[in-house]
């Protein structure tokens, strides 16, 4: 998105990112996305769902799946102290939670201080991975949560359906 300015050429916008931490990595996330920050609060289990699916809480009425991305991010056991938060996200007309470490700033970026993510081949799956920018001494992570959340592993939405009917996987649908 360019803006233009009076005098003449085109001046890049910024971008707003949410920067959180998952152990000693820094990762952001557009801040257009994001609904609330909240303290971690236990989570009603669903049977079948993969281990990175926590389970689903009850915001306000709506059942949200909860994602810990630690564990999608196989970057070890999770543990859950008083700095650990669910990030509220609204993607893809959905609502959804991820457990992340840590909330540490807003940031803004310029398009051009994003660089592209190196290329690992089939090892490691970036197409998760906007690029990554430097930000004072440390390393962010720049994700395109809405492709990460739409991915067909995640299973969100069945996850969803069935804690809303209290259908148990392999159960008939309901419509």
């Amino acid at each position: 998105m360019e803006l233009a300015d009076a005098t003449g050429p085109k001046v890049a916008s910024p971008r707003e990112l949410l920067v959180f931490t998952l152990g000693s990595e820094q990762y952001g996330i557009d801040i257009l996305k994001v609904q609330e920050i909240r303290g971690y609060e236990s989570v009603t289990r669903i049977a079948g769902a993969p281990a990175f699916i926590k389970g689903v809480v009850n915001l306000r009425g709506s059942i949200v799946p909860i994602v810990d991305m630690r564990l999608k991010f196989d970057l070890g056991e999770a543990s859950y102290t008083p700095f650990t938060v669910v990030i509220i996200l609204n993607v893809l007309a959905r609502t959804v939670g991820i457990v992340v470490d840590g909330v540490s700033d807003v940031i803004q970026l310029l398009p051009d201080a994003i660089r592209p993510a190196p290329e690992f081949g089939a090892a490691v799956d970036t197409a998760y991975i906007e690029g990554l920018s430097e930000v004072g001494e440390s390393m962010v992570i720049v994700m395109d949560i809405e492709r990460l959340m739409s991915s067909a592993e995640m299973n969100l939405i069945d996850v969803a359906r069935r804690a809303q009917s209290g259908q148990q996987p392999g159960g008939p649908a309901n419509g």
